[in-house]
């Protein structure tokens, strides 16, 4: 996400990274991570913090994001709380087969121990969302986090806490929705894959939004798109709902006309998700 230019001077807060925007109470040089939207251009997070001295209340200076979101003192947070969740689960996982086949998502199969049919068709949604966090491979789950960790945290310094998990969780929904879809019915699927291409697709619109060299995202998403497809036994379904959801959702965040801001922005994230919803209730009548 963070493609330099040549001869930009680097963000105050992130030397890596150089950019040629810069705030405009005191021209510090700012990364999109760091940029918060004022009414004349953006400005740094500590100017911010330190008020207009217009004598409005507290949260009319509240630092914002690009799109609206707050700026946070720990800008990774829910990344790091997404990371350690999905890690934690791991652990479980690689502990107890029960555990996985309890979680993971599969449209109807017979469950020999249980004696019965189980999965989504059968009343069993959370299943969609308990498989994102479910790894069985150190490979898988490794590549998984790294790629979080790259993508994800960038994402939610720029868009903030709420939109930035709306996001995640759309995205890997949608994806768990399409594989329901797609998928057999028995077949098993899990990973957070899904979640992690609905963040590509976002950092794609950012980008081109902040008018960042677009070549290195859409090379790494090709890379990861070949592995989809090339690869057996990869969800490919998961990986294409949660990049087309993902994509979507961060159209109407960083599109979003200021003066209809959250209107569009939640109305965009409600629709998508509908559409998701959708999916499964019309896969489900189908099985059953």
């Amino acid at each position: 996400m963070d493609q330099p230019a040549e001869g930009l001077p680097s963000c105050y807060q992130h030397p890596g990274r150089e950019t040629g925007i810069r705030c405009t109470r005191c021209e510090r040089p700012i990364c999109p991570a760091c940029m918060v939207s004022a009414s004349v251009g953006f400005q740094c997070p500590d100017c911010v913090r330190q008020g207009s001295g217009t004598g409005h209340p507290p949260a009319a200076n509240r630092p914002r994001t690009i799109v609206g979101g707050t700026v946070a003192r720990d800008p990774r947070l829910l990344t790091k709380i997404l990371i350690a969740l999905n890690v934690v689960v791991f652990v479980i996982a690689t502990q107890s087969a029960t555990f996985v086949n309890r979680f993971d998502l599969v449209g109807q199969a017979f469950d020999p121990e249980l004696g019965h049919q189980v999965g989504v068709a059968d009343g069993q949604w959370y299943r969609l969302v308990t498989a994102m966090f479910l790894h069985e491979q150190i490979w898988h789950i490794g590549f998984n986090m790294l790629s979080l960790w790259w993508i994800g945290g960038p994402l939610e310094a720029a868009l903030g806490r709420a939109r930035y998990l709306a996001l995640y969780l759309i995205s890997g929904l949608a994806g768990s929705a399409l594989t329901y879809l797609l998928a057999a019915e028995n077949a098993p699927s899990l990973g957070a894959s899904g979640a992690i291409f609905g963040l590509f697709g976002a950092t794609a619109v950012l980008m081109r939004k902040l008018k960042y060299d677009l070549r290195p995202v859409i090379g790494l998403l090709v890379v990861n798109l070949i592995f989809t497809f090339s690869i057996p036994d990869i969800a490919w379904q998961a990986h294409i709902g949660g990049l087309v959801a993902g994509t979507l959702v961060a159209v109407g965040l960083v599109h979003a006309p200021r003066e209809r801001r959250a209107l569009v922005q939640y109305g965009t994230a409600a629709l998508v998700l509908a559409a998701t919803v959708a999916v499964v209730v019309l896969r489900t009548a189908a099985i059953t």
